[in-house]
């Protein structure tokens, strides 16, 4: 009989071990998310500072251009103020776009390409891009590392009745989007 307690109570040890264990690692996982996202925000939180400086610089050569500069204007706010990763990325490749065209528009304003201004500007600007799409790749994978662990067995088993849920990725929806602004030196 005291072997049989025995046998009962390593065995329950055992599993409550086990158990430990995956909750611990669905908490790691979910901890590097939340990091990743932390990264991502910054990059966009720095992309958006550089973006008043442009539309200023631009303003001062191009202010006739006031449509699309507007429209940067705008779709910066509605990139601070979105939050979650889905609605972020969405944003974010509206506001990439626009600043593609931004940049495109410089081509018509020789004055202003060859700007210092606009020129350390458009450094920052592709600096801060390179470091978003780090940011994202790192956030991306630790998202996939959660979803896999949150969807197999049998973590999933500890993950659901815990409030583990799968995390969004941040993506950009569309192939054009996905492109960096061109920046051009030139």
């Amino acid at each position: 009989m005291t072997v049989l307690v025995g046998i009962l109570v390593a065995l329950a040890l055992g599993v409550g071990l086990w158990l430990v264990a995956i909750y611990n690692g669905l908490v790691r996982k979910r901890n590097l998310v939340r990091e990743g996202w932390s990264g991502v925000d910054v990059q966009l939180k720095r992309r958006a500072d550089l973006i008043p400086n442009l539309i200023e610089t631009v303003k001062g050569y191009a202010g006739h251009e006031k449509g699309l500069l507007e429209q940067v204007a705008e779709l910066r706010a509605q990139s601070l103020r979105a939050q979650a990763p889905g609605e972020k990325s969405a944003v974010e490749g509206q506001l990439s776009q626009a600043l593609g065209k931004l940049f495109a528009l410089a081509e018509n304003y020789p004055d202003l390409k060859a700007s210092q201004n606009f020129l350390d500007l458009q450094r920052a600007l592709a600096e801060v891009e390179e470091q978003i799409q780090f940011a994202r790749r790192y956030y991306n994978g630790a998202v996939r590392d959660l979803n896999i662990a949150v969807e197999s067995f049998p973590a999933n088993l500890v993950a659901a009745p815990l409030g583990f849920k799968q995390a969004e990725f941040f993506q950009l929806e569309d192939a054009a989007e996905r492109a960096l602004p061109k920046v051009s030196f030139s």
